[in-house]
């Protein structure tokens, strides 16, 4: 069942209101902030073997604990940081993903020092099949497997497959020119 699909067969509720809200602003739509597209990784990285409604439910208190996903002070994490988190109920305590999170800042950094920008390496790759991107990733960052990137690029307008033709918000997605539709034009 993809998720358009999903979200409509949830009955009313606080749990259909918390998948809609993303589903319709945010699933599928371009992001052009590298911050914001350190915070969709970081989100994906946090779900791995939990329920995406976990992380929208966490999505508050990862940005609060994560320096509001800013890749410069997340890079320049200590020890001290790496506590920090590791005790923070509010969001994944999970040291290898604390430790992903941090090298792969400062991956970015050294990523926008080349590129100009996270997006601007993005974009250097694209187009790419889920595969090629996949190795990639792996290559470059660490706690990158086969889904949570799928997931990444497709959340982020860089892979097809977010939204179904029938569902309302693909027309939406259609006029904010996710890559995946317009790399001709790159």
């Amino acid at each position: 069942m993809d998720y358009c699909s999903f979200i409509r067969s949830l009955p009313p509720g606080e749990k259909k209101t918390l998948h809609e809200k993303y589903h319709n602003l945010h699933y599928g739509f371009p992001l052009h902030d590298d911050n914001e597209l350190f915070g969709r990784l970081i989100m994906e990285i946090n779900q791995a073997g939990l329920s995406w409604e976990t992380i929208l439910k966490k999505e508050a208190a990862l940005r609060r604990a994560y320096d509001h996903f800013d890749i410069k002070t997340i890079a320049a994490y200590t020890e001290t940081d790496r506590v920090r988190l590791l005790n923070d109920p509010g969001i994944i305590r999970n040291r290898r993903k604390i430790d992903a999170v941090i090298q792969n800042a400062q991956t970015i950094l050294l990523l926008q020092k080349e590129y100009g920008s996270f997006e601007k390496w993005l974009r250097h790759h694209h187009p790419k099949t889920v595969e090629e991107w996949v190795a990639l990733f792996k290559q470059t960052f660490r706690f990158t497997g086969g889904e949570i990137v799928n997931e990444f690029l497709m959340s982020i307008g860089y892979l097809p497959g977010a939204h179904s033709e029938s569902c309302p918000v693909y027309d939406q997605i259609m006029r904010s020119k996710p890559m995946w539709k317009n790399h001709k034009d790159d």
